[in-house]
């Protein structure tokens, strides 16, 4: 299901011609369009129509205004269910392509081509798509598979920095749940770049892989890839309802610190674990400004979490560097202490 592409992309070739397609959209934004679809324009071998289907760069773009364009442009190009969309791009693109897929007609075939680190480890894998709902992350969506995802590693070299940092926070995050020798080989990177980074993806995809091999529905252990997105997902949602967007791995980041800080307060962990990881976290990612943020706010915003059942918060909390639990209920004052204490690293 997961393929690396060689230079001139013949396996997604051999995928084409396999096939019996009706018609390709390609679904990019303003930054793949200009840095990635020359690269695949360049080596796709088709013989069949495509036309490409742009979208502005950024999360304030995938809601439901975008979807509903997208579903109105495939019914006016008279796409039908033999119909293909190829993804090309990041977390955005993927989640929001996939899911105007997976509803559109009842559902039509899509793959997906990422070409940020975030997507290539975390959001292009395991079949969740969707869009925000107001200033709610992921609120609405489908589980769907690609028919395919292909890899081509070469398009992190378009990448700015940030986005290279932003991604590396789902690498550390799996290594944290679930491969101990994963995390510690992650933060002997000391400068992160595409040449340290590419050897230890494989890694990442393949933790990915398996946890949603194993609860495709998130129904149980699928749910351990949430930690660090609660309070991550929260404080994600406040800077989008500020108008002040931040990337989705830097808010993740600031997540695991709040959520691993928590995990010791419930003792699930030592302090030295705990420490550990918040300063090998912070050895990357610079502090995000929280201090505009009410509690109240957070916890409005945690109340509303997918993962939730009876009106609990949910936490997927670290139980061991390497190893992790969820369905986990945190007493609110342990939230807020971890709060606060996120809160005091500014002054460090």
């Amino acid at each position: 299901m997961i393929t690396i592409l060689n230079d001139n992309f013949s396996q997604l070739n051999d995928f084409l011609h396999q096939k019996s397609f009706s018609k390709i959209f390609i679904l990019v934004d303003e930054n793949t369009h200009e840095y990635c679809l020359p690269i695949l324009l360049g080596n796709m071998e088709t013989d069949l129509g495509f036309e490409i289907l742009e979208i502005e760069a950024g999360e304030e773009m995938k809601n439901i205004q975008t979807t509903n364009q997208l579903w109105e442009i495939l019914t006016e190009m008279q796409a039908d269910r033999k119909a293909l969309i190829i993804n090309l791009g990041g977390g955005v693109v993927t989640d929001m392509g996939g899911f105007v897929a997976s509803t559109y007609k009842r559902g039509i075939q899509f793959i997906n081509i990422p070409t940020t680190l975030l997507s290539m480890c975390d959001a292009s894998i395991g079949g969740k798509t969707g869009i925000d709902l107001m200033h709610y992350k992921n609120m609405v969506g489908t589980f769907a598979f690609p028919e395919q995802i292909f890899i081509y590693p070469k398009f992190l070299e378009t990448l700015p920095y940030k986005e290279l940092r932003s991604g590396f926070a789902e690498m550390l995050k799996h290594g944290l749940i679930a491969d101990k020798s994963h995390w510690e080989n992650l933060i002997q990177i000391h400068k992160l770049d595409v040449d340290g980074i590419i050897p230890h993806i494989n890694v990442s995809m393949n933790i990915k892989s398996k946890v949603v091999e194993q609860d495709f529905h998130e129904k149980n252990i699928r749910k351990t890839l949430n930690f660090g997105h609660t309070i991550g997902h929260a404080i994600e949602s406040l800077c989008l309802e500020q108008g002040n967007p931040i990337l989705h791995g830097e808010a993740v980041a600031a997540g695991m610190i709040c959520e691993a800080h928590l995990s010791y307060l419930e003792k699930l962990i030592s302090e030295e674990d705990s420490k550990n990881i918040i300063e090998n976290i912070q050895r990357y990612y610079p502090y995000l400004d929280i201090t505009d943020f009410k509690d109240e706010d957070i916890f409005s915003l945690l109340l509303n979490d997918k993962k939730n059942t009876d009106n609990k918060v949910n936490f997927s909390l670290l139980s061991a560097i390497g190893s992790c639990v969820f369905d986990h209920h945190c007493h609110q004052k342990n939230i807020q202490k971890s709060l606060s204490f996120y809160r005091t690293l500014n002054n460090i």
